[in-house]
């Protein structure tokens, strides 16, 4: 046993770190974050095939390994088992951890409000002990710690409380005065994570419009930005934000990071168009709620805060220079701040001091879901294409430029799409 979860333990780490691995030892191979690894290799054309020996999965791993290979895609969505999951918070420190954790809990119960002990506190937000301090009860994503909810004294926190698949946990109360307070009043969100790209050049924007299926924003606007493949199907959603003509700042999810950021770079870039990460320089605070504005107006501010839904601007909050896109996932009146990690504590207080309600991930998935926005490899996926994912409202059929999927997404409306989401 020793020699062999030692072995699974150096795979994972070799493939995060990029080394093409052919194990041939007869082991159990078991990474971190418990699926096999199965997709085309980060940065090259081959194939990755790791940790698929038991018999189970092997007909299906063949399936989907012989698409890739003949087709460059495949039928399912095989996002389970991306290697580009495993970000550079994936040492081989937290391989080690997650995957004796995984290992040892493969035939146990997987409750849906358990956040598992090992491999944690790799990404931290600029805020992550005020956070703590006000009672926010951690979950990892995309390997940074965000509250999922935020206790008050006297609840009991013990991860033994979370092994349920009841719903009425400790969490509950809190999760629901959570969303009341930004229902009827104002909360604030830190959102550490944000994956964000740097998009400039000459002939960017010309470039960025042919790979989206939609319309690029006006400078000093934003948009939502899908991208399909040929068939049509959702590879991924980004906020982009126009600063210029040619230059972008493109924003999504923090497991989306490594994901993204290839397919940006699979997709061609033009020749003096760069492409910059600037994950780790920037966090993200939303402010939301009905009062959202009237705490703005009551802090140090030079902000414009009359711009209209999807504008975005650079101000001055607190003496900290940020930029305020005029936005919010949770479907309230709201603004999100975007600045540098350095000034987030001061940004942070000053929100909570103006009477902003802390909320977490529970709050902020439900409030979403009741808005009716969509979550990335939630709602859409590869298993999608953007007509069935009832995104029609961001696919331009009569722009000049074409499109990946655009052939087929015509001919799916003309064909009738076969499945909607609700």
């Amino acid at each position: 046993f020793s020699f062999g979860l030692d072995c699974c333990c150096r795979v994972v780490f070799w493939v995060v770190s990029d080394v093409l691995l052919d194990c041939g030892c007869c082991c159990c191979c078991m990474f971190a974050l418990g699926n096999d690894v199965i997709n085309l290799n980060k940065g090259g054309n081959d194939v990755v095939d790791a940790g698929t020996g038991r018999d189970i999965v092997n007909g299906g791993a063949g399936k989907v390994l012989s698409e890739w290979i003949i087709h460059g895609q495949t039928e399912w969505d095989m996002w389970a088992v991306d290697p580009r999951r495993y970000m550079d918070f994936a040492d081989h420190s937290y391989c080690l951890e997650k995957a004796v954790e995984t290992y040892g809990h493969e035939y146990g119960m997987h409750f849906p409000w358990k956040a598992w002990p090992a491999g944690r506190n790799k990404r931290l937000s600029p805020v992550d002990s005020k956070v703590r301090e006000l009672g926010g009860q951690m979950g990892a994503y995309g390997g940074w710690e965000r509250a999922n909810w935020f206790a008050a004294e006297g609840d009991d926190t013990s991860i033994e409380v979370t092994e349920t698949w009841g719903r009425a946990g400790p969490w509950e109360p809190r999760v629901r005065a959570e969303c009341e307070a930004v229902r009827d009043g104002v909360g604030v969100r830190d959102l550490p994570g944000f994956s964000r790209f740097d998009l400039r050049g000459e002939g960017a924007a010309e470039w960025l419009r042919g790979t989206i299926a939609g319309a690029l924003p006006k400078v000093g606007r934003m948009n939502l930005g899908y991208f399909p493949d040929q068939r049509g199907r959702i590879l991924t959603e980004m906020s982009l934000i126009r600063h210029r003509g040619d230059h972008f700042t493109l924003i999504t999810a923090a497991t989306a990071q490594w994901h993204d950021f290839e397919m940006l770079w699979r997709a061609g870039l033009p020749e003096g168009v760069s492409l910059t990460d600037h994950t780790k320089d920037y966090s993200t605070l939303i402010v939301t709620g009905p009062k959202a504005r009237e705490l703005f107006e009551g802090l140090e501010t030079d902000a414009d805060l009359s711009l209209p839904w999807l504008s975005h601007q650079g101000a001055t909050i607190v003496g900290k220079r940020c930029v305020l896109a005029r936005v919010s996932f949770a479907g309230e009146l709201g603004w999100e701040i975007h600045a540098a990690n350095v000034d987030m504590p001061d940004l942070y207080d000053a929100v909570l001091g103006a009477g902003a309600v802390p909320f977490g991930m529970f709050a902020l998935n439900a409030l979403r879901i009741e808005k009716g926005y969509r979550a990335w490899k939630g709602d859409i996926s590869t298993d999608y294409s953007l007509l069935e994912g009832g995104l029609e409202r961001f696919i331009k059929f009569d722009k000049p430029q074409d499109f990946p999927g655009k052939a087929a997404l015509l001919s799916e409306k003309r064909s009738g799409v076969k499945k909607r989401f609700v």
